[in-house]
């Protein structure tokens, strides 16, 4: 999925606490490998504007970012500087990675990957993401759930207003793929040259899977152990939750 004009409003729309979160949960699931944080080369996939992966470079890890929008990561290249730390941040689509070293973490989160509405190109990922982990290499992911689908989203509405701005977000059930949804976002961006509102328009599509699908795609992949968890890997399994997280490690 490429983010446009989004990107100028990503940061004002999510709530900065969730990557304290995101990281949080890496650093727990790291510790397994026995290692100290600066041995281990994390990739942060579908990295958006950087955040995340900024934050776990500045945890001492070594990190690069990877996202298929130009856009996000112009955003988060421009990011880094401000802490001073060493990110790269290479463009790719993810069903590919082509251009990506080998890691000992690749991460993936904020629903992602209900981006990928075909399940072979989901399927295509988990491969990619497997071919470019190192031995024993660990794969940490979280994706919105049927539950957050199928109840939550429909007829979801949020608005938010700046002295500059304005954004609207609504929701609707998709017809385009089993358990989908459609978010519809509306932008106004305040030019002064025109004394007048530009306005913006983009149409987002996600699916949910099952996680019995998920835990079956991951296995073909080649991944092993598999710990589906709930709130940032903080609670057990349930399917009454809005994202599932798992944690897997290659064969």
């Amino acid at each position: 999925m490429i983010y446009t004009e989004f990107a100028k409003f990503y940061d004002d729309l999510f709530d900065a606490t969730l990557y304290e979160r995101w990281a949080a949960y890496v650093v727990r699931q790291a510790r397994i490998t026995g290692k100290e944080n600066n041995e281990l080369k994390i990739l942060d996939l579908a990295c958006g504007t950087g955040r995340l992966a900024i934050k776990l470079a500045q945890m001492g890890f070594q990190v690069t970012g990877a996202d298929l929008s130009e856009d996000m990561l112009t955003i988060a290249e421009q990011r880094s500087r401000e802490p001073n730390v060493e990110v790269p941040f290479i463009q790719t689509d993810m069903r590919s990675m082509d251009g990506l070293d080998q890691y000992d973490i690749i991460t993936c989160f904020d629903d992602s990957l209900n981006y990928l509405v075909d399940q072979t190109d989901l399927q295509a990922t988990f491969k990619a993401v497997n071919a470019h982990l190192n031995s024993r290499g660990q794969f940490m992911l979280d994706m919105i759930t049927p539950y957050q689908v199928t109840e939550v989203y429909p007829g979801y509405m949020y608005n938010y207003r700046s002295e500059d701005a304005a954004f609207m977000w609504t929701s609707y059930e998709g017809d385009f793929a089993p358990m989908a949804v459609e978010h519809e976002l509306n932008f106004f961006q305040y030019n002064e040259d025109k004394d007048a509102y530009d306005a913006y328009n983009e149409i987002h599509r996600e699916r949910a899977y099952e996680h019995e699908e998920i835990d079956k795609m991951l296995d073909q992949a080649g991944f092993s152990g598999t710990t589906p968890r709930t709130d940032f890997g903080e609670k057990p399994f349930t399917d009454e939750t809005k994202r599932w997280f798992f944690s897997t490690h290659k064969n």
